[in-house]
């Protein structure tokens, strides 16, 4: 059973967090993760988009499938879209990103980079993890598009009703 508080200031002690309560929150020494050419390697999902990613210190170029940026990510909400994740962990321009990604289309890609670039981002330097993951950048999308059920011309909408 839980052990007897013997006092009302020791109760108060324990549940203003003073008290002997035990820690609920050990603090985890994560060492930084690179490859033998200083690379930091993450794979990135959203919907049905997969990307590889690598990160290195640079100039801050991106490339997404041998293109630029700009080049494969025309829509500039695409390109704010990337560039968010060095936004919040405050090293814009200080990374390269090399990534190749496949499956779904531009906005799931797009998202499937970023959660890659961020996830790389806290392997390479684990001090910026607190920030990228109050953005929620680290959590995987779990959105999928529903399947189509039968008996209905989509996921949830009906055939065309007529009365007569």
């Amino acid at each position: 059973m839980a052990e007897e508080v013997k006092s009302l200031d020791e109760l108060n002690a324990v549940v203003e967090g003073t008290g002997e309560a035990p820690a609920a929150e050990e603090t985890i020494n994560r060492e930084p993760v690179r490859d033998e050419l200083g690379r930091a390697y993450a794979t990135g999902k959203r919907k049905d988009a997969v990307a590889r990613v690598w990160i290195k210190p640079g100039s801050g170029k991106v490339t997404v499938n041998g293109k630029e940026m700009d080049a494969y990510f025309a829509r500039p909400v695409l390109q704010m879209i990337l560039r968010q994740p060095f936004t919040v962990a405050g090293v814009e321009g200080e990374f390269d990103v090399m990534a190749t990604v496949t499956g779904g289309g531009l906005s799931g890609q797009a998202g499937a980079v970023k959660h890659g670039i961020s996830k790389a981002l806290q392997l390479y330097e684990p001090s910026l993890r607190p920030a990228l993951k109050a953005a929620g950048f680290l959590t995987r999308d779990s959105r999928v598009v529903e399947r189509k059920k039968y008996g209905r011309r989509k996921a949830r909408r009906s055939f065309q009703f007529s009365k007569r």
